[in-house]
């Protein structure tokens, strides 16, 4: 159905991303990219790269006009810094002025290393970099557009960093998002927030970095995306599995998660009654503890998923061991230029992989060569979502 395809190097001339399956018909423009890779460099903790390294954007196939035509888009993030790094990464036969081989602990290079057969470990860095969630984001642009065109909207919060954790019940909605963003580590409680920077800025000062949480809200979700009869369909299995595919992701929780492992039965469902609710039929559950899924399937209420980031491997003050793969002498990590944490930007990389999964399976349910015909699919389906079954045929 949905799929998109990311090529290019941290350090390359150019990211590049194809996403095939979009009906025509879908509004898409630079600017629209370029306001969600923007969302991308949020967040106090991010390193002076983040003032340098512009994301210009040229959409190179699938839209005419402003819209969708149907056909594969692909579109390419250039790279403002490729003047310094032409030589280096260069593509012609030759040779890199330097190889790295300390590689880092935590990190994809040493076994990306031994994997491939490599003796520098930016041949495995420069692709394992975090860089390449640029094209992640575009990817997720576009999937957001067609949600849009449903009402579903994608947000996302921090809710920890480092040992700091938001302790508010209190979850945002679609039209805070502009509220997270304006903080500096996109957290929706400001009392929070104030504390998260101070621990960012105590680690800064040792040279340390830091990991944490983001959490991601879909709203206006309709009940019946995904599927119970199908392992590999299931909506938990796919957002996992997109989640946890994001670089430097160790843990995904959906709804109240591990916590439910500890609760009886008698608390930790939610309870279903009737009520107004267009996604899911007049029917509605009185907690969320679920996270909007139920037997593989979305229930209709927000979706909710919990992304936790481990700690960034490159240090500013490298004091992790390692094996000089040269020498086979122990030494310390090399290092590469680096942020404190990137927490802030995790939330808006899995707004994107989220809005990914979703659209992929809206599409698999209502289908449509275009917009116009996949909305009114999907309205079909929801006007007729609420009525009582009756029963199969018998033959």
């Amino acid at each position: 159905m949905l799929r998109f395809l990311t090529a290019g190097e941290s350090h390359g001339p150019a990211l590049t991303v194809i996403v095939e399956g979009l009906p025509a018909g879908i509004a898409i423009t630079v600017e629209s990219i370029g306001d969600e890779l923007a969302r991308r460099r949020l967040g106090y903790g991010r390193g002076p790269r983040m003032r340098f390294e512009r994301d210009e954007i040229r959409i190179t196939a699938g839209v005419r006009h402003g819209r969708t035509l149907g056909s594969p888009v692909c579109v390419e993030i250039a790279n403002s810094e490729w003047p310094k790094w032409e030589q280096e990464m260069s593509a012609a036969p030759g040779q890199p002025t330097t190889k790295l081989t300390q590689p880092r602990p935590g990190h994809a290079d040493l076994v990306g290393m031994q994997k491939y057969g490599f003796d520098d470990a930016r041949d495995v860095l420069e692709r394992a970099s975090a860089r390449e969630t640029a094209a992640r984001v575009v990817a997720g642009a576009l999937a957001k557009a067609l949600l849009r065109c449903l009402d579903i909207e994608v947000v996302s919060h921090v809710v920890r960093i480092g040992a700091v954790a938001s302790e508010s019940e209190h979850r945002p909605g679609p039209k805070d998002l502009g509220t997270i963003d304006d903080s500096e580590v996109r957290c929706f409680d400001e009392a929070t927030a104030a504390l998260m920077i101070q621990e960012i800025k105590a680690a800064a000062k040792d040279g340390d970095s830091l990991g944490g949480v983001a959490e991601v809200i879909a709203f206006n979700v309709p009940a019946g995306l995904g599927s119970h009869v199908h392992w590999d369909r299931k909506m938990d299995g796919l957002l996992g599995q997109a989640l946890m595919s994001i670089q430097a992701v160790k843990a995904v929780e959906i709804g109240d998660g591990m916590a439910q492992a500890t609760q009886r039965g008698s608390v930790a469902h939610d309870a279903i009654a009737t009520g107004e609710s267009v996604t899911s039929g007049g029917y509605i559950r009185r907690s969320d503890h679920a996270g909007g899924l139920e037997g593989g399937m979305t229930s209709g209420a927000p979706l909710i998923a919990r992304v936790s980031m481990k700690p960034l491997s490159t240090l500013n003050r490298p004091v992790l061991e390692t094996v000089d793969v040269a020498t086979q002498e122990s030494t310390v990590s090399f290092k590469e230029r680096t942020d404190v944490t990137a927490v802030p930007a995790l939330g808006v990389i899995a707004e994107a992989m989220v809005a990914i999964v979703i659209a992929n399976e809206a599409l698999r349910k209502f289908g449509g060569d275009s917009v116009a015909e996949f909305v009114r699919n999907a309205q079909s389906y929801l006007a007729h979502l609420g009525e009582t079954p009756s029963a199969a045929p018998r033959v």
